[in-house]
């Protein structure tokens, strides 16, 4: 018995040194890329100076834009959102939404508004969709007004490949019907194609949450903190994963996510490759791999962009059961990549950073970062009271895990509001500041139990549970703190 408690003792000793140094690994690469961010933002702001938005508006080059908007019973707000899409700014576009199978009054509510009739217009299979096509509506005039589709209901990714199929733009914007895009959100994230048209393939922007923020119009026209504590948390959270995580990715031409709520595509491409797929919940991601993928193997000299000025705004979740809803199914989703649709790249030299360096940290700090991080809660205390591990070490633990993840949330605070000070009010700043660190304390660890719950259905089979998520629509005033 002394035998086999001493063994027990010294597995504990050493698996909790093996944690201290996963989370010292863990957040001084997050730092890296915090780091890298912030010098990506501030290229940024240098090149908006000479950015020529006027220019890129004017010029007969600028590459026409097909805005594909996928919608299932979003009769609350697809009004207020098609019209807010068709007034961005930019020279060329078409707005195609693709109503898949609602039941509520979502295509009714098209056809009055726009005044849109039936058309027999015939959509080309360039890509499989597998839902039917109910019907194509088009304006009776030459007004400004959306294209419709009308399917069966077959999931969003069946949806935008409807939605590809008929666009007619160089390149095709996929967008969440529930967002809220900047006004020149299109004319900025189309910059890197006009720099660089040989090379750019795919573009991305940045996704900021909407909650507390004054929306008129399908405009944000005031922005401001939300009152709840767990959508202030996830502001702090967005600014450092999906503003300067993703900004670090892309100085190191290494962007492997594009948020599907928000992203620029070759459309020639897309449809080369067989458009998004239908057998997975992370269906945005899959589809930056496999444009990865491919252009690797065809040995493309290319180039895939995150502009972090262009801005689109999301609601995020206000409660727990939504939130571990969103954060199963993102999980759920990279775990399908990871392990099931792409495992074959990580590690592999042929595709180069991406093989290398993207997907190695993405199995290792996102896959695998909610099994050490509830392991850790486990193992460290029963390491105390095993008396293999001191109070020295579980606070050494604590200033490792938990306080260096503080600093970087600040420091990538501080740095998004020197470049872009969207938050003007010192309130709104404090609680960002506050969400930062109360990020640490209950919502990391219940997001982590979240997410090894998305990796653990897919590991036994289960089929995705999609769920819904209350919102208030984009017509009006999210409650903000004051």
């Amino acid at each position: 018995m002394n035998q086999l408690s001493y063994w027990v003792g010294e597995v504990l000793r050493y698996t909790d040194v093996v944690i201290l140094g996963y989370f010292l690994l863990l957040n001084s690469s997050l730092l890296v890329l915090v780091l890298l961010g912030g010098w990506e933002l501030a290229s940024n702001v240098r090149r908006r100076a000479f950015a020529g938005l006027d220019l890129t508006f004017r010029s007969p080059l600028t590459p026409s834009i097909s805005v594909l908007m996928p919608a299932h019973n979003e009769g609350a707000g697809i009004v207020t959102a098609v019209h807010a899409m068709l007034a961005l700014r930019y020279p060329r576009t078409q707005v195609v939404v693709i109503d898949d199978g609602s039941t509520d009054q979502t295509t009714a509510l098209l056809i009055d508004e726009f005044d849109l009739t039936e058309t027999p217009m015939v959509m080309p299979p360039d890509v499989p969709v597998a839902g039917e096509i109910l019907g194509v509506y088009a304006p009776r005039t030459g007004a400004s007004s959306p294209l419709l589709v009308r399917k069966t209901n077959g999931g969003r990714s069946d949806a935008v490949n409807a939605g590809i199929n008929i666009a007619d733009g160089e390149l095709v914007c996929m967008v969440d019907a529930d967002s809220v895009l900047d006004s020149d959100s299109l004319l900025t994230v189309v910059k890197p194609f006009i720099d660089d048209p040989l090379r750019v393939v795919a573009t991305g922007g940045a996704i900021r949450v909407a909650n507390g923020c004054t929306i008129v119009g399908g405009r944000v026209i005031d922005v401001r903190m939300p009152t709840g504590w767990l959508p202030r948390i996830q502001v702090a959270e967005y600014l450092r994963s999906f503003l300067l995580g993703r900004s670090g990715w892309s100085r190191l031409g290494s962007v492997v996510i594009i948020s599907g709520a928000f992203g620029l595509f070759r459309r020639d491409l897309v449809v080369q490759i067989g458009g998004l797929a239908r057998d997975t919940v992370g269906e945005d991601a899959e589809l930056v791999f496999r444009l990865h993928r491919r252009l690797r193997e065809w040995r493309a000299d290319y180039r895939i962009v995150f502009v972090a000025e262009p801005v689109c705004w999301t609601e995020v979740p206000s409660t727990l059961a939504v939130l571990g809803r969103q954060r199963r199914r993102w999980h759920r989703g990279l775990t399908e990549l990871l392990l099931l649709h792409h495992r074959s790249m990580i590690g592999n030299r042929r595709y180069g950073r991406i093989g290398l360096l993207a997907l190695p940290f993405y199995l290792l700090f996102e896959l695998l970062a909610p099994v050490v991080e509830l392991a850790a809660l486990v193992l460290i205390p029963a390491g105390m009271l095993a008396g293999v591990v001191d109070i020295d070490f579980a606070w050494r633990f604590l200033l490792v895990a938990y306080g260096y993840a503080m600093v970087v949330s600040l420091l990538a605070l501080v740095m998004e509001e020197l470049v872009f000070h969207r938050y003007r009010r010192w309130r709104d700043i404090a609680a960002i500041a506050a969400g930062a660190v109360l990020e640490n304390v209950g919502y990391r660890q219940l997001t982590a139990w979240y997410r090894l719950q998305g990796s653990w259905s897919v590991l036994r089979g289960s089929k995705p549970v999609w769920g819904t998520m209350t919102r208030q629509g984009l017509g009006s005033a999210s409650k903000s703190s004051g």
